[in-house]
């Protein structure tokens, strides 16, 4: 198996004066490779809310990028804070979005000199998004330990949306341990859920992991029940766009059902997360803002019309899966199993 690097999507162009954020447009995947120069503030926010870059926490290394543009103006202080709240009200849910923005503010908080804002918020962005470079690495490592000791080596894995390299700085988060062990040639398949209502993984996660040389198999959400009946997988591995303090996880919409299925068939549920996901802040699953998408990508979706005219909808871009039906959250700092509010504290509290 050849390994190849997971696909560049978000990089910052130029100086911190002058440059701008480049984003590989996801909406377009995989029948284009388009890029967004984005220039302005809004197009950033733009990009964010229409999906051309999706997954906590690239939105959040996005947004500090965002925040930079604010910045360039000539008043920077008033255009970064012009920006920072502009960028904060594009999407609810993902976590990662507002702890990055809140991270900018600390930064420019502590620059003195106006001029040399923007080039401080520049590293500032830059730091957050190699760390998540890091942090996907460190994941994958203790999620692949964790993997190969939960289904004894027989790393066939399910995995729902894109929590992979085009969602984060890195290689992914569900992603890093099947990145990693297409990297130590262990063997290995995943079957990628489509992920209605948009196709994330279909559209992105079998592109990338293909491109990787991972051996990835397409189905139907509804077909993940059967999979599972069959013995065709051993663990469900996902991502997550907030994890309160209890360890309830937000997730894209489907990922409530896998795990219930996969508690019915016996298997591990397995979320795969930074730090930067957990809000110690939100107590529980309830509280967690849960964001509500058009009707038209349901009815209309990908431009074509896929119900009679003026039917209604419900399009929630998440649900919330409980604490106990997860068999582990894994960060980069290691494993929380079992997944209690007192273990994902502990996280923190050791650090």
């Amino acid at each position: 198996m050849v390994m190849h690097e997971p696909p560049r999507h978000i990089e910052w162009v130029g100086d911190a004066a002058t440059g701008h954020l480049r984003l590989l447009d996801q909406t377009r995947l995989p029948a284009e490779i388009v890029w967004l120069d984005c220039r302005n503030v809004e197009s950033v926010r733009r990009a964010i809310h229409r999906l051309s870059v999706r997954g906590a926490p690239a939105i959040g290394i996005a947004a500090a990028y965002g925040c930079v543009l604010g910045a360039q103006q000539r008043d920077a202080v008033a255009g970064f804070e012009a920006a920072a709240a502009h960028l904060a009200t594009s999407r609810p849910t993902a976590v990662n979005l507002f702890q990055a923005i809140d991270r900018m503010k600390r930064c420019a908080a502590g620059v003195g000199d106006d001029a040399a804002l923007p080039r401080r918020l520049l590293e500032e962005a830059q730091a957050i998004h190699e760390e998540d470079r890091a942090a996907c690495r460190a994941i994958g490592e203790h999620a692949l330990a964790l993997l190969r000791e939960l289904t004894d080596d027989r790393l066939a894995l399910l995995t729902h949306c894109n929590a992979g390299a085009l969602a984060t700085g890195g290689i992914g988060t569900a992603t890093a341990p099947m990145y990693l062990a297409a990297e130590q040639h262990l063997p290995i398949s995943v079957f990628a859920d489509e992920t209605r209502p948009l196709l994330q993984g279909s559209r992105l996660t079998a592109w990338e992991l293909a491109q990787a040389g991972i051996d990835v198999s397409i189905i139907t959400d509804s077909a993940a029940a059967t999979v599972m009946n069959q013995k065709c997988i051993a663990a469900v591995i996902t991502g997550a766009d907030r994890i309160a303090a209890n360890g309830d996880v937000a997730n894209k919409i489907g990922t409530y059902g896998l795990a219930v299925l996969a508690r019915h068939h016996g298997l591990p549920f397995v979320v795969a997360a930074p730090t930067t996901t957990i809000d110690l802040n939100c107590a529980c699953g309830e509280k967690i803002p849960i964001e509500h998408r058009a009707a038209e990508e349901i009815t209309q979706g990908f431009g074509r019309a896929t119900a009679p005219p003026g039917a209604a909808a419900f399009a929630p871009a998440f649900d919330v899966t409980p604490a106990d039906l997860i068999t582990a959250i894994v960060t980069e700092r290691g494993v929380i199993r079992p997944v209690t509010a007192a273990a994902l504290a502990a996280q923190f509290d050791s650090c």
